[in-house]
C-alpha cells in the first residue's frame, strides 16, 4: 500500500507540472529530441553515408536541405543521424560525473573525520582549478577518441557536483532524525540512502540536468577541437568542425550543428526544471526487519541508585577550546516524578538532556562521575528509543521530510524492539492514535509538512512512546504553539504520565509551564545547577537571587499594570567566560567580594530544597543597596 501511495503521489505531482506552459514544452522536446535519436539513424543513415561526387559543397536546396559536404554526402540527414551518439555519450560522461558527484559529495558526512576533511580538501582544490583547463588536462591525459572524451568530461564534473553535494548533505547532516538515524545503528549505506540523498535529491537532479547541457557543449567542443569523436564516427561538434571553413559560403550548415548542441542543451534545462516542480523527494523504501516478537517490557520499578530512576553527578559537557557547556551538575529525577529544568537561553538545559540521551552533537564530550539510569550506566548502554523517549523542540528538524510520519515511527519499533514491519506500523497507528491525532492511519501515510505544527509535536510525541518509556525528555515542547494548542501538548503529556507512569523532564524558560506541569524545579545558570526546588515554592520561596529575578520578570493576572517588572542586568556568561566565583555575582545586586573569590557548591536549604548561594534570600533579609553593590567588604546579615 506505501508503495502505491507514493507511486500516486509521484504522478499526479509530475502529471500536474507536465500540464503547464514549461512541462508542455520540456515533454515535447524531449519527445521529439528522442524520436530523432532512436528512429534518425534508421530512416536516414544511409543518406547520410552516400558519396555523391557530382554534389559536392552545394548550397540548400530541396533535394538537400542544408546542402552537402566535401564528399557530397547530405549535411541535415548527417546532423539526424549524430542526434543519437551525441546523446549517447553526453548521457554516459553525466552518468559518470553524477555518479563520482555523489559519492564523493556524501563521503565527508559519513566517513572518519580525518578521510572526511581530505575529501573536502580535495574537492575543494579542483573546483577552485579553472574548469577548462581542467577538462583539456584530463582529456590530454585519457588521450584522443571518444572513450578518453567520455572519461574527460565526466570526471570534469565530479568537483562541481560533489561541492553542491557536500553542501546540501552538511546541512542534513546535522538534522536532529540524522543523529536518531545513528542511535538507532542505522548502517552507513542506509543513512545515505534513506536519510541523506532523498532529502537532497530535487536540488541534485535540479543541478545534474541543467549540467547535462553543459557536459554536452564540453563535449561536442572536443570533438570540435579534434580531441572527442574521430572518423568515420560523427557527433554535432565534429561536424560543426566540417563545416567551419564554408560558413561564409553556407552558413545555414555550419549553424545547424551549433543549433542542435544549444536547444539539446536548453531542453535538459527545461528537464530539470520540471522535475524540481515536481518535488523528486521520494524516499526508498527500508528493508523488511528481521521477523521477531515485540520484546515485553520490564514494568518493575528500579530498585538501585537509593529509588532514583536518574542519577546524574559531576556531570560535565565540553567543547574545543576550553568552553563548558554544563559545568559539573548533579541531579536526580524520581520514579514518575516530573521535574522542571529552567533558565536563560545559553544556561546548558538542552546539553544536560542530550547528555542524558546520549545525543550531545560532536565535537562536545561527555563526562560524569555517576550517569545512571533505571540501574544501567547510560554511556555503557544507551536507553534512548526503549525506556527514555527524548522530544525535540523543533519537530519539523525531528521528522525526516521525505518520509511518511508511520515509517518514521515504525522504524523505532522495528529496531529497538524486533518488531516486524507489519507490527511496527501498527503500533506506529496506535501511538498516533494514543496522542490524539485524528484518523491515524491515513496520517501515518502523511509527510510531516501535511501536519501542522501541533500536529507534528504529537507526531514526535507519539515517537517517543514507540517504546514504553520510564523517563520523557521534553525539551521546549511548547516552542512557536500558540496559546491554546501548548495547552493541548501540556494536557497530552500529563495524560501520558498518567496512563505510563512516566517520569518527566521538562525543559523550559517559560515559568508558567513548568509551574502547571512539574512537581520540583532545577534552575540553571552558566551551566550550573544553582537551585532545587519544590514548584509550590518557586513563587515567593526562591533562595536564590537568580530565580527571584526569572520569577519577577513574569506577569500574572493579578500583576499591576503599573508594576515595573524586574529586570536582570547584563547577560549570561559563555561557556569559556566562567571564573573562579559565582557564575552570577556580576549581574547579582546582593554579590560581595565571596562571591565573586569562590563558587558557591548546591548544598541543603531546608526539606527538599538545595541552593548555591552565599547569601541565599532567607538567610539576608535585607541588604543596603551600598553594601549589596560593594565588592570591598562583606557586610553581615
Amino acid at each position: 500500500m506505501p508503495h502505491q501511495d507514493q507511486d500516486t503521489s509521484l504522478r499526479h505531482r509530475l502529471g500536474r507540472t507536465l500540464r503547464t506552459p514549461i512541462g508542455v514544452t520540456a515533454l515535447t522536446a524531449c519527445l521529439l529530441v528522442a524520436l530523432v535519436a532512436v528512429f534518425g539513424p534508421v530512416l536516414l543513415g544511409d543518406q547520410a553515408a552516400r558519396i555523391d561526387t557530382d554534389a559536392i559543397n552545394r548550397g540548400s536546396s530541396a533535394a538537400h536541405l542544408l546542402g552537402t559536404d566535401q564528399l557530397g554526402r547530405d549535411i541535415a540527414a548527417r546532423v539526424v543521424v549524430a542526434t543519437r551518439l551525441t546523446l549517447r555519450l553526453t548521457l554516459l560522461a553525466a552518468v559518470i560525473g553524477v555518479g563520482g558527484g555523489l559519492l564523493l559529495g556524501v563521503a565527508p558526512a559519513v566517513v572518519g573525520r580525518r578521510l572526511g576533511r581530505l575529501i573536502t580538501a580535495t574537492v575543494g582544490v579542483l573546483v577552485a582549478f579553472p574548469g577548462l583547463l581542467f577538462l583539456l588536462f584530463l582529456a590530454t591525459f585519457f588521450g584522443v577518441g571518444s572513450t578518453g572524451a567520455v572519461f574527460a568530461v565526466g570526471l570534469a564534473m565530479v568537483p562541481p557536483m560533489a561541492r553542491l553535494v557536500q553542501n546540501l548533505t552538511a546541512s542534513i547532516a546535522g538534522s536532529d532524525y540524522v543523529a536518531a538515524a545513528r542511535i538507532l545503528g542505522v548502517g552507513r549505506f542506509k543513512l545515505v540512502v534513506r536519510h541523506l540523498l532523498p532529502n537532497i535529491a530535487e536540488p541534485s537532479v535540479l543541478f545534474a540536468t541543467q549540467a547535462a547541457g553543459g557536459i554536452l557543449v564540453a563535449f561536442s567542443g572536443l570533438s570540435f577541437l579534434g580531441l572527442g569523436v574521430q572518423p568515420p564516427e560523427y557527433d554535432w561538434g565534429r561536424l560543426l568542425n566540417e563545416q567551419l571553413n564554408r560558413i561564409y559560403v553556407n552558413p545555414v550548415a555550419a549553424l545547424a550543428p551549433g543549433a542542435a548542441v544549444v536547444l539539446t542543451g536548453l531542453m535538459f534545462g527545461l528537464v530539470g526544471e520540471v522535475l524540481a516542480q515536481a518535488g523528486g523527494r521520494r524516499a526508498p523504501q527500508a528493508r523488511e526487519a528481521t521477523p521477531q516478537q515485540v520484546k515485553p517490557q520490564d514494568e518493575t520499578a528500579p530498585e538501585g541508585d537509593g529509588g532514583a530512576l536518574v542519577r546524574a553527578r559531576d556531570l560535565r559537557v565540553t567543547f574545543p577550546g576550553g568552553r563548558r557547556a554544563v559545568r559539573g551538575i548533579s541531579l536526580s529525577i524520581g520514579v514518575g516524578e516530573a521535574v522542571g529544568l529552567v533558565g536563560e537561553s545559553g544556561s546548558g538545559k538542552s546539553l544536560t538532556a542530550l547528555a542524558l540521551a546520549d545525543l550531545v552533537p560532536h565535537p562536545g564530550r561527555v563526562c560524569a562521575g555517576t550517569l545512571r539510569f533505571d540501574g544501567h550506566d547510560l554511556r555503557a548502554d544507551p536507553r534512548l528509543g526503549t525506556e527514555l523517549a527524548m522530544v525535540f523542540q523543533d519537530p519539523m528538524a525531528s521528522l525526516n521530510p521525505a518520509l511518511r510520519v508511520g515509517r518514521q515511527l515504525a522504524e523505532v519499533a522495528e529496531v529497538h524492539l524486533g518488531a516486524t514491519r507489519a507490527q511496527a506500523t501498527a503500533r506506529a497507528v496506535d501511538r498516533l492514535d494514543a496522542v490524539r491525532i485524528p484518523l491515524p492511519e491515513r496520517r501515518a501515510r502523511q509527510r510531516p509538512h501535511e501536519y501542522s505544527g501541533g500536529m507534528r509535536q504529537r507526531a514526535v510525541i507519539a515517537m517517543g512512546l514507540m517504546g514504553e518509556p520510564k523517563l520523557i525528555v521534553a525539551d521546549e515542547p511548547t516552542t512557536a504553539l500558540d496559546v491554546a494548542v501548548q495547552q493541548q501538548v501540556l494536557d497530552l503529556l500529563a495524560e501520558v504520565r498518567e496512563d505510563s507512569g512516566a517520569a518527566l523532564l521538562l525543559i523550559s524558560h517559560d515559568l508558567a509551564v513548568v509551574a502547571q506541569v512539574c512537581e520540583r524545579v532545577l534552575v540553571m545558570y552558566g551551566g550550573l545547577i544553582v537551585e532545587d526546588l519544590p514548584v509550590a515554592q518557586l513563587v515567593g520561596g526562591a533562595a536564590h537571587p537568580y530565580t527571584r529575578a526569572l520569577v519577577g520578570a513574569v506577569p500574572t493576572m493579578a500583576t499591576d499594570t503599573g508594576t515595573e517588572l524586574a529586570t536582570i542586568p547584563g547577560r549570561p556568561p559563555e561557556p569559556g567566560e566562567a571564573g573562579a566565583g559565582c557564575p552570577f555575582a556580576p549581574r547579582c545586586e546582593r554579590a560581595r567580594k565571596r562571591c565573586h573569590d569562590d563558587a558557591p557548591e548546591l548544598a541543603g536549604f531546608g526539606p527538599g530544597r538545595q541552593v548555591a548561594c552565599w547569601y541565599p534570600v532567607d538567610a539576608v533579609t535585607a541588604v543596603a543597596p551600598a553594601q549589596a553593590t560593594s565588592h570591598g567588604a562583606e557586610a553581615t546579615s
